[in-house]
């Protein structure tokens, strides 16, 4: 299973995109409140409902550990002391981890993006603590995928479902969405 962390002032195209493309893909995926309540309320005033929150999830099973940008959002997902935990314990055991516009300041903060090529929302880059700035919008540096930001969200997506099942599902199903 992979999951997409939601908090507040979350920016909605990049969680939903992505959320949106892995499972046209196949890909079995849940967005997690890290809140108290289910319902999450993004940058832009769209309110979404998480199929769970984080109290109620096993993380420990997880493929994938996605974190989108935004600005609450961001910062909110750094602050979150029990997302911090499950992101190192993720890590630590070699596990993939993905970030997109403010939020690599998040995995740069825990030293995870350490000696790794990553990119994010420009103007972030300071917080990526221990990254090599990579100049295209998604990159892929071992089990990290980053993103710059709202723009790149649906090629953020394709490059986690490549990373899980393959160029070629990616590739069809970007055709399928005319992304190419």
């Amino acid at each position: 299973m992979n999951y997409v962390f939601l908090a507040d002032g979350f920016e909605e195209v990049e969680a939903l995109a992505t959320v949106d493309v892995l499972r046209r893909c196949g890909i079995e995926v849940q967005t997690v409140s890290i809140s108290e309540t289910l319902e999450v309320a993004g940058a832009h005033g769209i309110n979404v409902t998480a199929d769970c929150k984080m109290e109620d999830v096993d993380l420990s099973l997880a493929d994938f550990l996605i974190l989108p940008g935004g600005l609450p959002g961001a910062t909110n997902l750094r602050d979150c002391e029990a997302l911090q935990e499950v992101l190192k314990q993720h890590a630590a055991k070699g596990g993939n981890l993905a970030a997109i516009c403010a939020a690599p300041m998040v995995l740069g903060g825990l030293g995870l993006l350490e000696g790794k090529e990553a990119t994010c929302y420009p103007g972030f880059e300071k917080y990526m603590i221990g990254a090599k700035p990579g100049s295209l919008p998604v990159v892929q540096d071992g089990n990290v995928i980053t993103g710059k930001g709202p723009a790149f969200a649906f090629a953020f997506g394709l490059k986690i479902a490549e990373a899980i099942k393959g160029k070629e599902v990616a590739r069809d199903v970007a055709a399928g969405m005319l992304l190419q």
